[in-house]
């Protein structure tokens, strides 16, 4: 999702606003696991829980593509692979893999995207990378063998750790993508409407995948407990739809435009902590020391991939680093709001 941003606003006496709408937009992202897994435990199944959220953001954003209604001439292959990687794949990965394993360990498996992202470009584009970045990438798997601590035979459900990282894979997809739409010059392809056309795809693709029509939906009309505490499993859904998802990718688009890719990446990086925090404040799901510290690794080393400076590259090759010079670079994009879960 392509976002353009002026030295003039990044500058401005607006930061500290933008830097809290940065904020609210994680805080929104984060909330996301923590309000669809009792729904899971309720008897919906991950599939339906995914449809619900496409489908209710794309109906609300519908205006919004409709405004945009020239985009699909014009970029049909660009949002039908963000309806179906960035949208679809990573939301029922993710989902899928909260049924599994607990939230914030999903959360930081989906921050391997990075590290993916410079494999990717090193050895797919066959394209120099910094050491920074390498760096960032040795820290971040290291990390995730903390977090699903290894030394003890994978204590979590393995087929949750591949969904988890399936998730990963298509952020790849979506920062690959957004990247083949950011070189457009006066064509780019407004963030709005490829948000709102990526949902209305990703609805589409679940509706035959996840076939609601056989969904239970006598539980939405239930509460379901949170930590032993019943709540409207309607109002989780709402949070989910218009918190998780609208407000979410809103909030996102404003603060990278106001703020540098760099910092608004930075930021958004906190989504992992505020879902684990949640996590173990409204699910009880407690991690260990050595998992507490494998996720601060991981993102640590999501956080140097993102950043890191480009380095000298040799006569005829473009150095590769976050937020770096030069066009057709997917890793740029690593530094602007993904399609967090």
């Amino acid at each position: 999702m392509p976002v353009h941003t002026t030295d003039s606003v990044r500058g401005g006496p607006g930061k500290g606003v933008a830097l809290g709408i940065a904020l609210l937009s994680a805080v929104a992202f984060g909330g996301s696991g923590v309000a669809a897994k009792p729904l899971i435990e309720a008897g919906l199944d991950p599939l339906h829980v995914v449809w619900l959220r496409v489908a209710g953001a794309a109906l609300v954003l519908l205006p919004l593509a409709v405004r945009h209604r020239a985009l699909p001439r014009r970029r049909p292959a660009l949002l039908a692979g963000f309806g179906l990687l960035a949208v679809a794949g990573v939301q029922a990965c993710y989902f899928a893999a909260l049924s599994r394993i607990p939230v914030g360990v999903a959360l930081l498996v989906e921050y391997l995207a990075p590290a993916l992202v410079l494999g990717w470009v090193r050895f797919v584009q066959r394209r120099p990378v910094t050491r920074a970045a390498a760096l960032g990438v040795v820290l971040a798997v290291g990390g995730l063998a903390c977090v699903v601590e290894v030394w003890a035979g994978l204590r979590f459900d393995a087929l949750g750790l591949l969904l988890a990282l399936g998730a990963a894979c298509c952020q790849v997809g979506y920062f690959v993508l957004s990247d083949q739409g950011s070189d457009a010059g006066d064509d780019t392809p407004d963030p709005l409407g490829v948000i709102a056309y990526g949902l209305l795809v990703g609805a589409a693709v679940l509706t035959v995948v996840a076939r609601p029509w056989s969904m239970d939906w006598p539980v939405l009309a239930r509460s379901v407990p949170v930590d032993g505490t019943p709540v409207p499993a309607a109002l989780l859904l709402a949070w989910i739809v218009l918190i998780a998802t609208v407000l979410a990718y809103l909030t996102g688009i404003v603060a990278v435009r106001r703020l540098s890719p760099q910092v608004a990446g930075v930021v958004a990086c906190l989504e992992a902590v505020i879902a684990t925090v949640l996590a173990w404040v409204l699910l009880g799901e407690h991690l260990s020391a050595p998992q507490v510290v494998g996720g601060a690794v991981v993102l640590a080393g999501a956080l140097i991939a993102q950043v890191s400076a480009p380095a000298t590259a040799p006569a005829g090759a473009e150095p590769v680093a976050a937020g770096g010079p030069g066009r057709g670079d997917p890793e740029r994009e690593l530094s602007r709001r993904g399609p967090a879960a």
